[in-house]
């Protein structure tokens, strides 16, 4: 399926869970909307519907899933802008929530939207009361979000960014959670909703692993070589924030071979599986190779 209608299919689905802006709470509901309407990629709502849609679902079911990622990947943009965290000002080119709203209700917003992932995604079983696989799959998606997934990376990632001394293991675990796990976890929730058998979803998740981490090498590299125009924000916020990443560890030349490996491990694992592949296989590449 041609990326952009693809893009415009997830968009209008994504529209129809967000909250109407009204009553005396409307602030928040505006902060969430400005949020996820701010632009970006719809990465993990598209690896989930494509890993779907290879293993033969057809069913509803995704939808709600899609757009309950979308909503948990969104508010932590938010609450990783904040400036107890990173405080940054702009991301995909436009002011971030909290700069445009007040820290107060940047947290609001995340916090909402946290709370609106799981409203979405329990309505998947009123789009296919059918599918048995529903509750696996919401125990997929948020494991993958929390203590045991991105929120347990970003723990040791704030715990760890000023230590000259983080090393590589140290690094790898935060990489497989705070960015692995959800991308991951989007493609396994994908198969696991359209009832692919446990070893087929394993591979799937392995090559999610294997993607996140190319994908985490490449924001680095990107980091110090991106420009605003490209990035949407301003580069070289990792040195700014005394973080060490896999390019200050190892450099920029080690950072491109250990993306090109990785992309090469992910790849192979992924044509061992005999489903048609080649949209997903397509999107993975372009994501490493990305320059944005």
């Amino acid at each position: 399926m041609e990326k952009q209608t693809l893009l415009k299919e997830i968009d209008e689905s994504l529209l129809s869970f967000l909250p109407k802006e009204e009553g005396l709470q409307k602030a928040v509901m505006e902060a969430v909307n400005y949020s996820v309407l701010a632009g970006g990629k719809r990465l993990r709502p598209m690896l989930m519907l494509l890993c779907f849609r290879m293993f033969g679902g057809k069913d509803d079911s995704v939808w709600p899933f899609m757009a309950a990622i979308e909503m948990i990947h969104t508010y932590s943009l938010v609450h990783d802008d904040l400036p107890a965290m990173d405080n940054d000002e702009y991301r995909r080119g436009k002011k971030t929530t909290h700069a445009l709203y007040g820290e107060a209700m940047g947290v609001l917003a995340g916090d909402a939207l946290l709370n609106l992932s799981m409203e979405t995604a329990l309505t998947a079983f009123l789009a296919a009361p059918e599918n048995k696989h529903i509750p696996e799959a919401l125990a997929i998606l948020y494991r993958a979000s929390g203590i045991y997934g991105m929120i347990g990376g970003q723990t040791v990632d704030v715990e760890t960014e000023e230590d000259r001394e983080r090393d590589a293991a140290t690094l790898d675990f935060i990489y497989a959670l705070k960015t692995g796990a959800l991308l991951s976890g989007a493609m396994t929730v994908g198969a696991t909703l359209a009832g692919a058998g446990r070893e087929k979803v394993e591979r799937i998740r392995r090559v999610g692993d294997l993607a996140g981490k190319a994908f985490q090498i490449r924001d680095d590299i990107l980091d110090v070589e991106g420009t605003f125009e490209e990035l949407g924000k301003p580069i070289g916020s990792d040195e700014k924030n005394h973080k060490v990443t896999f390019v200050s560890l190892y450099g920029l030349k080690k950072a491109e071979e250990e993306v090109a490996q990785l992309t090469k491990e992910a790849m192979e694992l992924l044509d061992s599986l005999e489903e048609e592949h080649n949209d997903l296989k397509e999107l993975l590449l372009s994501l490493v190779d990305r320059r944005k």
